[in-house]
């Protein structure tokens, strides 16, 4: 006898309702978090069925807040995974906050040049392609994204696991826009700096690809206050200090461990860069030359 009724994707749980202040770095003027998510609720705003997880809401009120909280100038929206290529919630939010907010969007590549030009005109700055979690697109036709991407002045980001780079590196090399790596990497640390992957990651990051500093509690294996994943990063930055740009990734979904806060995560930063002015680069003159914000005086 069989059962037919697949289970649901497992829930996972909100992030802190009050955020407090980091305790030892001071968020500079003009920061971004250049990747965050909001996410509705069906049947409003439907989830995908080929998912990995079911998220609770996190809606406009509560990511403007959590941003202002923190003092972030600026904010990054991308796209979340179980609203696959559904884009509604996040450009809604976008149009709202034209001068403060950019979104990266998921889309497939038959989309119309009125969907395109829509999203571009929200506040659009690139497009993510997802091999993890469920709900996005891979990477079978990475050289149309790469040429939509250049006719529309769109930068791509990959959310992808650092073992997968080697086998589609000279693919990622022909690309005729910028890309960026997702969480450096978002491989275990226990495989070590050294691994193949991550070595490519670092070369193609001295090449010219942007990496997002970003999900250490993703990465690691010994868990808070993921001090593993301190020694990834310094490889990164050294590597790239002009394009790394860090991101809270809140609210923190297909997290089942211990919820951190955002300030967890800017304090992680300072073991991260100990460089005072290479991290103020990290958190302000690097996403702003990327996502296209107005330097703050």
């Amino acid at each position: 006898m069989t059962n037919d009724s697949a289970a649901p994707p497992p829930g996972c749980p909100a992030p802190p309702a009050v955020q407090p202040q980091p305790k030892r770095l001071k968020v500079p003027k003009g920061a971004v978090d250049t990747h965050c998510h909001v996410i509705g609720a069906p049947p409003d705003y439907p989830f995908v069925a080929a998912r990995s997880y079911t998220p609770p809401p996190a809606s406009e009120a509560q990511y403007l807040s959590m941003l202002d909280t923190l003092g972030m100038t600026y904010g990054v929206l991308t796209q979340v995974s179980v609203h696959g290529t559904d884009n509604r919630l996040m450009v809604g939010t976008l149009r709202h906050h034209p001068q403060r907010l950019r979104g990266i969007a998921v889309m497939a590549l038959e989309a119309g040049e009125a969907e395109r030009r829509a999203l571009k005109d929200s506040g659009v700055v690139g497009l993510r392609l997802n091999v993890l979690y469920g709900g996005g697109i891979g990477f079978d036709r990475l050289a149309d994204y790469g040429a939509m991407c250049r006719e529309m002045g769109w930068h791509l980001q990959f959310l992808i696991e650092a073992g997968q780079l080697p086998a589609i590196a000279s693919q990622l090399a022909r690309l005729p826009v910028p890309f960026l790596i997702d969480h450096m990497g978002h491989f275990p640390t226990s495989r070590g700096v050294d691994d193949p992957g991550f070595a490519m990651l670092v070369a193609l990051a001295r090449d010219g690809a942007w990496v997002r500093l970003s999900g250490a509690y993703r990465n690691t294996v010994e868990g808070s206050p993921y001090a593993d994943t301190i020694p990834f990063a310094h490889r990164l930055v050294d590597a790239a200090p002009t394009r790394c740009i860090w991101g809270s990734d809140w609210p923190h979904v297909a997290n089942w461990g211990v919820m951190m806060t955002v300030a967890d995560l800017l304090d992680l930063l300072v073991d991260w860069v100990p460089d005072e002015a290479t991290r103020n680069r990290i958190l302000v003159d690097n996403p702003q030359r990327l996502f296209g914000f107005p330097a703050v005086s």
